[in-house]
């Protein structure tokens, strides 16, 4: 028997793993994650009127918001913003915010 057949099986958290990691995609889902913690970092307050939509390549994260008033408060509260979505040090930055009036 070769000794491919008698290696025990890999955990397929381990194979997913290896697979981002070498397709250069870890760093992109990491980043990713910003938007299921997004409540909690921002607070309840803010993620009432918010949802993430999506975060592009170039670490912008697209929000949509649900007033222009509101819309206006956290164009100013952005670098506050950022900061609280970037205290991971290993996570990719997010680098700006877009702000979209939601429909």
């Amino acid at each position: 028997m070769s000794d491919e057949r008698r290696r025990k099986p890999s955990a397929l958290g381990d194979v997913l793993s290896d697979l981002l990691e070498s397709s250069g995609l870890a760093a992109r889902v990491e980043q990713a994650a910003v938007l299921p913690d997004w409540a909690e970092l921002v607070g309840a307050q803010i993620a009432a009127v918010t949802e993430p939509r999506s975060i592009g390549a170039n670490g912008t994260l697209w929000v949509s918001v649900a007033t222009h008033g509101w819309m206006t408060e956290l164009s100013l509260l952005e670098p506050q913003l950022l900061a609280r979505l970037n205290e991971r040090p290993l996570r990719s930055p997010i680098r700006r915010i877009r702000w979209q009036l939601r429909r």
